[in-house]
C-alpha cells in the first residue's frame, strides 16, 4: 500500500480523507481583497488547503513573449507587465498567511523558478506543487526537494516517461503526484481518469487528481478510483476576467464538491459483505426462503 504524506497536520493516503485543494492560481487578478474572499469561501466550504501561483516574471516569462501585447483589465499591456500585475509580493502573502492561520486551513503555491521558492520559504509553506509546465524542469524540482518540505507533483501535458524521470530525480518520499490533463476547461473525453490506477499500480506514492473540468461529477469519480488528494480551481465568478475562470468552481460549487467527495468516501465502505441492521426488516418481510 503506498505511504501516506503529511502535510501540515493532515494525512494525506488512501487511508485518510481526501485533501481538498482550493487552487485559487491567479484568479484573484492581482487583488489580495478578492483572493481573501477566495479563502474564506475555501474554507467556509470545506476545503483542507488554498493553492496559489508565484513567479517571477522576468524569469520564467521567456523572453520572446516578454513584449507581446495583449488586452488586460489594466488596458493593453505587454505580457511581462500583464505578469507583475498578477503577482503578489510580501505584503499581500503576510495577508493572506494570516487569514489563512486564523482560519485554519493550509496554504501554499507553485512556484514557477527557482527564485520563487526562495521568495515562498520565508512564510514556511506546508508544501510546494510542481505545476505541470515544470515537471520537466529538474533544477526546479531538486531546489523544491532540498527545502525538505513535501511535494505535489502535477503530470499534465507530460508521457509516462516523462514522470519517470522526474521521479527518478527527485524520490519518492515525502511525494504526492496528481493526475491532471493540462486544457482550461478539459473535455470529459480526455480526463482520463483511469490514469489515477495506472500512476498507483506504478509508483509507491499517494496518487491525487488535479481536475479542470466543467462540473463536479469528475471529481468525486477520481476518489472512487483512488484519489486521495483533489484540487480543483475555484473562483469568486466563472464571469470574471483570466483564462482559468471558466474551469473554475464558484463558491457554491465548491460546497458541493467538498459533499460530493465525503459522500462518495462513505459510500465506498470496506469491501466486506454483510448484512446491515437496515435489511433485517426488508429480510424478515420479503425473503420467503430465510435460509439454505
Amino acid at each position: 500500500m503506498a505511504k501516506a504524506v503529511k502535510i501540515g497536520e493532515r494525512w494525506v493516503g488512501n487511508e485518510f480523507p481526501t485533501y481538498i485543494i482550493g487552487e485559487v492560481g491567479i484568479n484573484h487578478n492581482g487583488d489580495v481583497e478578492v483572493a481573501k474572499n477566495l479563502v474564506r469561501a475555501a474554507h467556509h466550504a470545506g476545503m483542507n488547503a488554498v493553492k496559489f501561483q508565484k513567479r517571477t516574471p522576468e524569469v520564467c516569462v521567456p523572453k520572446e513573449q516578454q513584449g507581446q501585447m495583449r488586452e488586460t483589465p489594466w488596458g493593453y499591456i505587454s505580457y511581462l507587465d500583464y505578469r507583475y500585475k498578477v503577482e503578489f509580493g510580501v505584503n499581500e502573502y503576510a495577508e493572506i498567511d494570516a487569514l489563512c492561520k486564523q482560519l485554519g486551513i493550509d496554504w501554499f503555491v507553485s512556484p514557477w523558478d527557482e527564485p520563487a521558492i526562495d521568495f515562498i520559504e520565508q512564510f514556511s509553506p506546508v508544501c510546494y506543487k510542481v505545476p505541470s509546465a515544470a515537471l520537466t524542469d529538474l533544477p526546479l524540482l531538486k531546489k523544491m526537494r532540498a527545502t525538505g518540505r513535501p511535494m505535489i507533483v502535477s503530470t499534465g501535458m507530460s508521457t509516462m516517461d516523462q514522470i519517470r524521470r522526474a521521479i527518478a530525480e527527485i524520490g519518492n518520499e515525502n511525494l504526492v503526484i496528481t493526475h491532471t490533463t493540462s486544457a482550461y476547461p478539459c473535455d470529459p473525453d480526455e480526463l482520463n481518469l483511469r490514469m489515477i490506477r495506472t500512476l498507483k499500480d506504478e509508483f509507491d506514492v499517494p496518487v491525487g487528481y488535479s481536475g479542470h473540468e466543467v462540473g463536479l461529477v469528475p471529481s468525486a469519480v477520481a476518489v472512487a478510483l483512488g484519489a486521495c488528494l483533489v484540487e480543483r480551481h475555484i473562483t469568486l465568478d466563472r464571469a470574471m476576467w483570466g483564462s482559468d475562470q471558466a474551469a473554475s468552481v464558484e463558491p457554491q460549487g465548491m460546497e458541493k464538491l467538498v459533499k460530493y467527495i465525503r459522500v462518495t468516501e462513505m459510500a465506498l465502505g470496506d469491501g466486506v459483505k454483510q448484512v446491515y441492521d437496515s435489511e433485517l426488516s426488508s429480510l424478515k418481510k420479503l425473503r420467503r426462503v430465510q435460509s439454505f
